[in-house]
């Protein structure tokens, strides 16, 4: 599916606008809690923590994009999916917190995700990390912007410095891995894909397992600014699926993302 599908119009702007003061909303309301003691549960099995603050942001911004979106779908990383998603032309695909462990830990490094997903494609995206006062946007024809400044993607030099595991990078095959200046993890993998955008780092591998509120809002900002969230086809991600869950990702400048693609390839190969 091409950008094509996307219609231009003024509707854009405004599910921008409303999804920028929701994410303030629910980030200011999550910054109350950091670095305090909350409650925190698990869950898939003890493997994903989920606290107080996660709850009350996603309460926040369901209470506040339902209620001017009524015709939309909702998916959130908080809520029990509803299929009834599957039914709408467009779709909410929230992250309350994106980065809920580096929040419990103190550490800034987490932010609000909200994209607007119009036939599987998001046609609206923010970012926003309170503790950093920082805020990414972009609409599906729009240039990608940090606190109101245009951002772009930078030339990739001979060095890759990329967001990758340790363990991955211990399986590329050279000489890539040999290129590979590994930057320190982010915990946020939406504010992983933002430094791409700011031109901050070159790129990263993503894992397997990621979904759809960890990626839509992110995956329209990188586009915007100049590179691009891929699977190991090369082709976009499509979202608002049944299966909300993606296999290994490549995610970089224009430049470095063919060569990043065809190492994570021959890592899925093994």
């Amino acid at each position: 599916m091409s950008e094509t599908a996307l219609p231009t119009t003024p509707s854009w702007d405004e599910d921008l606008a409303l999804i920028i003061a929701a994410a303030v909303a629910a980030g200011d309301t999550a910054l109350g809690y950091f670095r305090r003691t909350v409650d925190v549960r698990w869950k898939n099995e003890g493997r994903s923590p989920v606290s107080e603050a996660d709850l009350a942001a996603n309460d926040i911004l369901r209470t506040r994009l339902l209620g001017a979106r009524p015709d939309y779908g909702w998916l959130s990383e908080e809520t029990d999916d509803d299929e009834t998603r599957l039914t709408r032309d467009t779709v909410f695909v929230v992250d309350p917190i994106d980065g809920t462990r580096a929040f419990i830990e103190g550490k800034e490094l987490w932010c609000v995700s909200v994209a607007v997903v119009h036939r599987g494609l998001p046609a609206a995206g923010v970012l926003y990390a309170p503790a950093l006062e920082e805020l990414f946007q972009a609409t599906h024809d729009s240039e990608a912007c940090k606190n109101g400044e245009p951002i772009v993607v930078r030339d990739p030099g001979e060095r890759l410095h990329l967001a990758v595991a340790d363990d991955v990078v211990k399986k590329l095959h050279s000489p890539y891995r040999e290129r590979i200046e590994r930057v320190p993890h982010v915990p946020s993998l939406a504010y992983r894909l933002a430094m791409i955008a700011d031109g901050r780092i070159d790129g990263t591998i993503v894992k397997k397992n990621s979904h759809d509120w960890d990626l839509a809002a992110a995956d329209l900002i990188l586009a915007r600014a100049g590179g691009a969230l891929r699977g190991l086809d090369g082709l976009p991600l499509s979202y608002n699926r049944p299966i909300v869950s993606h296999g290994f990702l490549g995610a970089a400048s224009g430049q470095a993302l063919p060569s990043l693609l065809a190492a994570t390839r021959a890592l899925e190969a093994h």
